[in-house]
């Protein structure tokens, strides 16, 4: 099972602009009686001037060097915003002296390997929204997630996974309690993509947490022996029972550089 890709927002102009680009107001287009009316000319204005006021629909650059080298799951388009429902995970001190531990082991197998700078669990695959399509998405995830009950999961189970373009590999922990809730939030997540006609999530999913990646199908190297002695150190680690298990309190929804919580009841 391959795991779910990872994963601005601005306002839009005004909506009351008419179709050739010049914005309508109350009394727009009449003139005093007995006056003909005067004939409207535009000037071009300074790039000086436009430079300030950066469009409002223009996303982030594509430029994979700025960001360790991963290439975009699709390609960027004026007006698109890349969206991803997750479960958010705060990582504890403890966590991250397992990770210091972990991680400088499997960079004996794949030195290219590097954490994740942020943990969660993924409800959806990425999909692209229209930017005014955002706020009706979310208000929609938000009825949908408001019945839910917070819930408890267990994820220990060192596992390795890749995108669908083979293009990049992650060490994660599988969840092994808790899958159950998790589908039923998939679910209700899925009905909204259908909503908005996108893409739902997978068949069957392998909810995990994603601690480290690197650019590359790295599969070979990690899987095998490197992952059982990974597991060995997660099993022996000091109150690690206690420590793979999450409380979930909320699921968050992130489209371009804005971040949305629904907390759970």
């Amino acid at each position: 099972m391959s795991a779910a890709p990872l994963v601005g927002y601005s306002s839009s102009g005004s909506e009351d602009e008419s179709e050739d680009g010049r914005q309508t107001r109350p009394g727009d287009g009449s003139h005093r009686r007995g006056q003909s009316p005067l004939p409207r000319q535009r000037f071009p204005v300074p790039d000086s001037v436009l430079n300030m006021f950066p469009g409002t629909e223009e996303g982030p650059e594509d430029d994979s060097t700025k960001h360790g080298g991963r290439v975009r799951t699709f390609p960027h388009e004026r007006g698109n915003w890349a969206t991803h429902v997750y479960v958010p995970y705060e990582a504890k001190e403890e966590f991250l002296d397992l990770l210091d531990v972990l991680l400088p082991h499997a960079q004996t197998y794949v030195p290219r390997l590097v954490r994740m700078e942020a943990f969660h669990l993924s409800l959806s695959q990425s999909v692209v929204l229209r930017h005014h399509w955002i706020l009706p998405f979310v208000q929609a995830l938000k009825v949908r997630m408001a019945s839910f009950q917070r819930f408890f999961f267990t994820a220990n189970q060192v596992k390795i996974y890749t995108n669908q373009e083979k293009t990049r590999t992650f060490i994660g922990l599988e969840v092994t309690s808790g899958h159950a809730q998790f589908l039923d939030l998939v679910s209700e997540v899925d009905r909204v993509m259908e909503e908005f006609d996108l893409t739902t999530f997978y068949q069957d999913p392998s909810f995990h947490l994603s601690l480290a990646w690197c650019v590359g199908d790295a599969r070979l190297q990690l899987e095998g022996q490197c992952l059982q002695e990974l597991q060995a150190i997660v099993d022996g680690f000091e109150d690690a029972e206690v420590l793979l298990r999450v409380h979930v309190e909320q699921v968050r929804c992130k489209s371009g550089n804005k971040f949305f919580s629904m907390p759970l009841k």
